[in-house]
């Protein structure tokens, strides 16, 4: 299988990173630089199979944006990604919808494992 990959980050260098990690798992990199674009994007491209989702954006969160995709779809997978690890911090990404939750500085390996629990054959 190979994924169809929202990610959403409104720093170039995370994003970059992302890439880069997210590339060899993936047949489409779609890139939402907030929260907005990440919902339109979403309403254009409905078979992303993953959605990494920054929590801290100008123009629309993380929290929010997650909101208004489960509005759409409850099964795509979003992971929140964050360099904000405050207590509490999964549990309020938890409850926008998300499905799990990663801090920054995002490592490879963390990462994988993260998308290898929902995405048994890649």
């Amino acid at each position: 299988m190979s994924l169809k990959v929202l990610i959403v980050e409104d720093d170039n260098i995370s994003k970059n990173f992302l890439e880069l990690l997210i590339k060899p798992l993936s047949s489409k990199i779609i890139i939402a630089k907030d929260g907005k674009e990440a919902i339109q994007l979403y309403v254009d491209n409905q078979d992303i199979n993953l959605i990494l989702m920054d929590i801290k954006m100008p123009e629309m969160d993380g929290y929010e944006a997650t909101r208004q995709i489960r509005k759409m779809n409850k099964d795509v997978i979003i992971i929140a990604q964050t360099a904000y690890s405050l207590v509490g911090d999964r549990d309020k990404s938890l409850e926008a919808g998300c499905n799990d939750y990663i801090t920054k500085p995002i490592f490879r390996d963390k990462l994988m494992n993260l998308i290898h629990k929902y995405f048994h054959e890649i």
